[in-house]
């Protein structure tokens, strides 16, 4: 965690979230249920489709994703985590009749997974300079390179967006920046998807 910023910080900031907006997109600070299913349906493409699989939704909320692809047919294990405690009994009380799908804020009890996908946990730097929290980016992208066997996929706030629009507390990421770093330090086989109508990219690490 960068230096300019703790983790108590960012508990607090997504749980006020929580508490305001509750089990919705907002709860977890996207803006929308239509913006919340693009982002889903860009990271989904790491999946490979017709296999059961395992997954590790690392910053899990309250388990969005995991209702998105059951809509969709997956047949998945799923794990939530998120660093957020109410966020994870709020998912497990959301799912109690899923006996595959569980949450945990315990990461050191994290075991790798099929898959592991990161979806908006980059956005919120807070305080945090670039250069910070580019770091801090990089060490969760070897945890989640780390967690996963068949690949993996994360999302972030694109550099391209309207200036208009940009906001002091978030994090606009250079995608060609991390499509190399994915490139050369984990995978020949990435996917940079910068195509569809959100003001962010996904990245696809296939191993």
């Amino acid at each position: 965690m960068p230096d300019e910023i703790s983790e108590n910080e960012l508990k607090d900031y997504f749980q006020d979230k929580l508490d305001r907006f509750g089990v919705t997109p907002r709860g977890v600070d996207w803006n929308s249920a239509s913006a919340q299913e693009i982002r889903f349906e860009q990271l989904a493409r790491i999946i490979r489709p017709g296999q059961p699989y395992s997954l590790l939704d690392y910053g899990s909320g309250f388990g969005a994703l995991y209702d998105y692809l059951r809509r969709r047919g997956d047949d998945l294990t799923y794990l939530g985590f998120d660093f957020v405690p109410d966020m994870v009994s709020r998912g497990a009380a959301l799912h109690a009749n899923q006996p595959h799908c569980t949450f945990t804020s315990a990461e050191p009890g994290l075991v790798p997974q099929d898959y592991a996908i990161a979806s908006g946990i980059f956005n919120i730097r807070l305080q945090a300079d670039d250069l910070a929290w580019t770091q801090y980016v990089v060490s969760i992208l070897h945890k989640l390179h780390a967690f996963s066997q068949r690949g993996f996929s994360f999302n972030m706030l694109t550099k391209y967006s309207d200036p208009e629009y940009l906001k002091p507390h978030l994090y606009y990421a250079d995608p060609c920046y991390f499509f190399d770093y994915c490139k050369t330090h984990f995978s020949r086989n990435v996917a940079l998807l910068h195509d569809y109508e959100v003001y962010d990219f996904t990245i696809l690490v296939r191993k």
